[in-house]
C-alpha cells in the first residue's frame, strides 16, 4: 500500500510557475511508476506526465514544452515543474503510483491560473 500526499497547488497568474510535489509513504517508492493526472471542471481526467521506476519520462504533448516531471527516490517524492502556466492548465492535479495491477492516488491539489 502506498499513501500519497500532494502539495504545491495555488492561484497563479498566466505566465507564472508552480512546482507540485507528491510525497509517498508506505512502500518502496523506487519500484513504482509515478505520474500526474489532472481534471478540469466538466472534463475527463487526463494524463499530464509520468516517470517510470527506471526514470523514463513521458509528458503530454499539450504541456511538453512547459512541464517537467522528476523524482527523488531518497525523499520518496515526485515533482511536476510547471512553467508558463496558462488558464487552460487550471485543474485539480492528482498524483498516482502504479506497479503491476495496483494504482494508488493522492487526494489532489488545486491549480488555478487566472489574472
Amino acid at each position: 500500500q502506498v499513501q500519497l500526499v500532494e502539495s504545491g497547488g495555488d492561484l497563479v497568474q498566466p505566465g507564472g510557475s508552480l512546482r507540485l510535489s507528491c510525497a509517498a509513504s508506505g512502500s518502496i517508492f523506487s519500484i513504482y511508476d509515478m505520474g500526474w493526472y489532472r481534471q478540469a471542471p466538466g472534463k475527463q481526467r487526463e494524463l499530464v506526465a509520468l516517470i517510470t521506476s527506471v526514470l523514463t519520462t513521458n509528458v503530454a504533448d499539450a504541456v511538453k514544452a512547459r512541464f517537467t516531471i522528476s523524482r527523488d527516490n531518497v525523499k520518496n517524492t515526485v515533482y511536476l515543474q510547471m512553467n508558463n502556466l496558462k488558464p487552460e492548465d487550471t485543474a485539480v492535479y492528482y498524483c498516482y503510483a502504479r506497479r503491476e495491477k495496483y494504482t494508488y492516488w493522492g487526494q489532489g491539489t488545486q491549480v488555478t491560473v487566472s489574472s
